[in-house]
């Protein structure tokens, strides 16, 4: 539904004309709640501060069938660990690539509502980044690895 018309793409055969007509699509994301900068940052003050420390770690698992599989885990579990906070806490993510780690790792954390890069991006091996946010949106959201920039 667009500015109150309704209309079925898949039998609609005018649909993409009915866009234009209509002066196209505007795509509007919702306002990142997650601060870009020092976790010690004025508006987390007086909050609970849920820390969350991941290891981006590359292991090797059987599969039971035909040889193993390659998984690049955070904290070594497929899937990730579970983060759970209360709506209005900090979260204060870290994640660790070890020395030696054959590729850099990063973290997308649908929750925080802001791209990885530059906000996170890769982490590359002997080093961590920490970023925040403010956990302001209520519901269950995926985490996942976005290693590459």
């Amino acid at each position: 539904q667009l500015n109150a018309t309704t209309f079925d793409v898949k039998s609609d055969v005018d649909a993409l004309q009915k866009i234009r007509d209509m002066g196209g699509l505007e795509l509007v994301m919702p306002g990142a709640f997650a601060a870009t900068g020092d976790c010690d940052a004025a508006e987390f003050a007086g909050r609970t501060v849920v820390e969350f420390p991941l290891t981006g770690v590359s292991i090797t698992l059987p599969t039971g069938l035909a040889g193993d599989f390659n998984a690049m885990t955070f904290s070594e579990q497929i899937p990730g660990p579970t983060l759970r906070v209360t709506q209005g806490d900090v979260v204060k993510m870290t994640l660790t690539v070890p020395d030696g780690e054959a590729t850099p790792h990063g973290n997308d954390m649908h929750a925080s509502q802001v791209t990885a890069v530059p906000t996170f991006g890769a982490v590359q091996p002997g080093t961590s980044k920490t970023y925040c946010y403010i956990a302001e949106v209520p519901g269950v959201y995926k985490s996942h690895c976005s290693g590459g920039n």
